[in-house]
């Protein structure tokens, strides 16, 4: 698990074919390897990777042919800047929210604009997992932890400021057309389920009245 608060960035120093997958290598100055090990998880770019090589300042991953199909990674070439962090500890800070490092599908940034001393940016997200986002809810693009200012439809827009521009590939490499990892609320998906599961399970014996409803959720910004 993660929480969407990036620790460092790093760069992409090759991405090899490997029999249909991709042996990804990220290098990193700023991210601390001295706690890695073969088989931990690190994000990157928001994608819950397994190290299975690494050194003082990079890490080796295996890519799947799946993550390559649901993700942004084909977009990735040598050279650029992706956002990394190591999965959090029980003692870690919960800065974000509950990333799970799954990602969900490719949202394409509509808009970006200069507002003030933030960047306001809007992100078509796949039809699909609109309804799990909401205004003011929290999303996760590229691995970042991000707040949502408005949601209409499948447009999600969001303010990101000066400090997050920088310490993120956001400043480098956002813009209008490219190509961003969507996470959307794991809460939102569980919420769902339980609530799809009560529905049809009307025919089985009796279970116990939830009191969460669907205007519960509406009324508290979980449902559109």
């Amino acid at each position: 698990m993660f929480t969407g608060i990036i620790e460092s960035v790093g760069k992409v120093k090759s991405m090899q074919p490997t029999g249909g997958d991709i042996r990804l290598t990220i290098e990193s100055d700023d991210l601390d390897f001295g706690d890695v090990k073969l088989g931990d998880s690190i994000a990157s770019n928001g994608i819950c990777l397994t190290v299975v090589e690494f050194g003082s300042n990079h890490y080796s991953v295996d890519v799947s042919r799946e993550t390559i199909a649901r993700t942004a990674l084909e977009e990735l070439k040598a050279g650029h800047i992706v956002n990394l962090e190591k999965a959090m500890l029980p003692t870690t800070r919960f800065g974000g929210h509950i990333v799970a490092g799954h990602v969900d599908g490719v949202g394409v940034v509509s808009k970006l604009q200069q507002d003030a001393r933030s960047i306001y940016i809007e992100i078509e997200i796949p039809q699909e997992f609109a309804h799990y986002t909401a205004t003011k809810g929290s999303i996760t693009v590229d691995g970042i932890s991000l707040t949502t200012n408005l949601v209409r439809d499948n447009i999600v827009s969001l303010n990101i400021i000066p400090h997050t521009a920088q310490v993120t590939n956001i400043a480098k490499h956002w813009l209008v057309g490219s190509k961003v990892n969507i996470e959307v609320d794991i809460v939102a998906r569980y919420l769902e389920r339980l609530i799809n599961k009560s529905q049809t399970s009307g025919m089985n014996a009796p279970s116990p009245q939830s009191q969460i409803t669907e205007a519960f959720l509406a009324d508290n910004g979980f449902m559109k």
